[in-house]
């Protein structure tokens, strides 16, 4: 524990007695004193002697120092001279090994030319055996010593290939004798190979591979081994699979049994592909190629599909340098007979089924296909048959049916999908973009002109003339159904073809072909804005029927109670139900461009319609009432320029009540400033009052 004065003397103080209270009468400050000095003297005491230990201790330490670094020095010298020595002894031992090196080769070059000449004497031994007809060696009669028969009869072989013929002929036992064991042991090796791999036995199989691998027979060995391998690995319905797990497991294998691994399974796959893959695909092919063109192209894409994935999944294994040639060039060999000629299969297929499918739904609605002309003559015939009232035929009754169906639509692009997949899958590289095209062809022939323009046509051709009454305007259903059409057809372009075409010169020509398309059906919607003259022909048929003279010089000019006219009413409702209808027909652009004709023809119509009629005070403020409704109408075109014709028309209407004092004012004023005087003077004439003088001396 540390050291502290002031407890040690309290304590000192506490054991002497008489000093272990102050002022006590127990207290002797004497024998404390005493007690003290006494104490002082024995520490310092203490003191001195633990000092000389001290110094002792370090005259004690400086002699030793002296000593160790002394002891060091030597041994730093007996270090120098150690290492001295052993680079002595290196030099020495360095010295000797090149000599013995030396000796090894001699010895070498002496010993190999008897090693040599050894084995030359139990090959001679070995060729006599054969030449006397009789092998006595215990190489050749034990089984078990075949590997060692084998080397014997691999290196024998190769020396009777190197006599020339007259020399062979000499020993005469040996062509009948050597060859004869050179076969026969190699089958025994081949049986021995095939019964170890029976057994499971891998490094047996090892063994027997590589005596095999300098014999003739080695390539039959491999053949073997394949054949083995397959044996009850096709015991499914699916044959991709199995060829992936026999694949798999004989990779893991085959690299402990051969020294050539590669080539060994590239081997397998390649008897795979060209036995069990290429009877299979022709077993499914061949049974709907002429009957089915439906099935058999499903079956083509479905097959190439599974072969190209099993494909892939073989990239995984080493099967040499080039194996992506090595696989395409397998899969070619299984296909090729069938996609030389699948565009051809799937044009006339799509051609077909999309017939069919448009001939089934014609025929669901009891709906014989006119051929209905697009030549100069019928246009022509056709427009003036719109715009006019002369007789050149009854328009077509299509009786409410558009002709246009969703499923029809659905059917054709969801054939027309599927093709686009196969040609990706099946065509060539370079042919790609050519086959995408001729399928979009397919799908423009029977979607865009033998569907969606047919029922614009035949919508055309049943549009009634404008003096029909009780009109029902179908075409704009056709158009409402043909825009949604369209957007499905745009989507699938730019979904399924764009892909395929996009980086080749067919790109341009689809576009072409595409805007060729947009526009002509603009055309044929263009022809049929003379719908429009059907809405004004049934607005006249209203206005006419509703509106009677009376409506705006009633009788009794203080019990006028309605807000606007009945006629006005009936007009706006039908106005409005139209405007939905475009609305819902259309859209972009297309919609402002028919509202907005739509509202000019109906603002001449009430404009004229006006004109036809005398306005009292009262029949004006009336009048101006349904203008004002007829406004609130034209509001929902949201179109400016019929707004604006509306408000200008609304104040034209205020000629008919101004008294004639402010006549001039009005006239003048921001809406009427603007217009042809003879016009401001055609409204004013309404007036029932314009006969006074004074209100024609006024206007003038």
């Amino acid at each position: 524990e540390p050291f502290v004065a002031d407890e040690y003397v309290e304590r000192l103080a506490w054991r002497t007695p008489g000093g272990g209270s102050r002022g006590g009468e127990a207290f002797d400050p004497k024998r404390l004193l005493e007690e003290f000095v006494n104490h002082i003297q024995e520490l310092q005491v203490m003191d001195e002697r633990i000092q000389r230990k001290v110094e002792k201790l370090e005259q004690q330490c400086q002699k030793e120092a002296k000593e160790f670094a002394k002891k060091v020095q030597e041994l730093q010298k007996s270090n120098q001279v150690a290492f001295q020595h052993f680079q002595e002894l290196d030099e020495h031992i360095s010295y000797v090994a090149t000599k013995v090196c030396h000796l090894g080769d001699q010895l070498e070059g002496v010993n190999t030319p008897r090693q040599r000449a050894v084995e030359a004497q139990k090959l001679m031994k070995y060729f006599n055996e054969f030449l006397d007809g009789e092998l006595k060696s215990d190489v050749f009669t034990n089984s078990e010593k075949i590997k060692e028969a084998a080397d014997i009869i691999q290196k024998l072989h190769l020396i009777a290939q190197e006599l020339p013929f007259d020399s062979l002929m000499d020993f005469c036992c040996y062509p009948l004798s050597s060859p004869g064991k050179y076969h026969d042991l190699e089958c025994q090796l081949i049986q021995e190979f095939t019964s170890a791999q029976r057994r499971g036995e891998i490094s047996r199989m090892r063994e027997v591979a590589a005596v095999l691998l300098h014999f003739k027979g080695y390539s039959h060995c491999v053949d073997v081994y394949i054949k083995q391998c397959q044996e009850g690995a096709f015991l499914r319905n699916d044959v991709f699979e199995d060829a992936a797990i026999l694949c798999q497991r004989v990779n893991k294998q085959v690299g402990e049994v051969f020294s050539n691994p590669e080539t060994v399974l590239a081997k397998l796959i390649q008897n795979i592909f060209e036995v069990k893959l290429q009877s299979y695909v022709k077993d499914q092919l061949e049974e709907h190629r002429k009957s089915d063109a439906e099935q058999y192209l499903k079956n083509l894409y479905d097959l190439y599909t599974r072969t190209t994935n099993l494909s892939s999944k073989l990239m995984e294994f080493n099967l040499g340098t080039d194996k992506q040639t090595f696989l395409s060039k397998l899969i070619k060999s299984i296909f090729i007979s069938y996609l030389e000629n699948y565009i051809e299969v799937e044009i006339g297929y799509l051609k077909s089924r999309s017939a069919m499918i448009l001939q089934r739904y014609y025929d669901s609605k009891n709906h014989q296909k006119r051929s209905i002309g697009t030549g100069g003559i019928q246009d022509l015939k056709e427009r003036i048959r719109q715009r006019t009232n002369l007789p050149l035929g009854p328009s077509i009754d299509t009786h409410g049916e558009t002709f246009l169906s969703q499923e029809v639509v659905v059917n054709l692009l969801q054939e027309t999908k599927q093709a686009f997949e196969r040609c990706h899958r099946l065509s060539d590289p370079s042919d790609l973009p050519k086959n995408a095209f001729r399928i979009f062809s397919m799908l423009v022939e029977f979607l865009c002109t033998e569907h969606i323009d047919y029922a614009l046509e035949t919508g055309l051709a049943g549009i009634p003339s404008s003096d029909s009454k009780n009109a029902n305007l179908y075409f704009l259903d056709v158009v409402h159904q043909a825009n949604t059409i369209f957007h499905l057809f745009d989507k699938q372009f730019n979904d399924h073809l764009m892909p395929l075409i996009s980086s080749s010169p067919k790109l341009s020509e689809c576009l072409q072909k595409k805007k060729d398309i947009i526009e002509q059906m603009e055309v044929k919607l263009d022809m049929g804005i003379d719908t429009l003259n059907c809405m004004i022909g049934q607005m006249k048929h209203i206005l006419a029927a509703e509106q009677k003279k009376t409506d705006f010089k009633p009788e009794d000019e203080n019990n006028v109670l309605i807000q606007y006219t009945n006629a006005c009413a009936k007009v706006c409702g039908y106005v409005r139900k139209q405007v939905e209808k475009i609305r819902n027909s259309m859209d972009g652009k297309n919609v402002d461009t028919v509202l907005m004709e739509l509202g000019v023809r109906f603002h001449r119509l009430i404009y004229e319609h006006l004109q036809q009629y005398s306005y009292s005070c009262m029949g004006g403020m009336l009048a101006i009432c349904d203008v004002a409704e007829y406004r609130k109408c034209a509001k929902d075109f949201k179109i400016a320029l019929v707004l604006q014709l509306f408000d200008t028309l609304h104040a034209l209407c205020n000629l008919l009540v101004v008294a004639p004092d402010n006549l001039k004012q009005v006239c003048s004023g921001e809406q009427l400033a603007n217009l042809d005087k003879n016009i401001l003077h055609s409204f004013v004439q309404l007036r029932v009052d314009y006969r006074s003088s004074r209100l024609a001396r006024h206007f003038s």
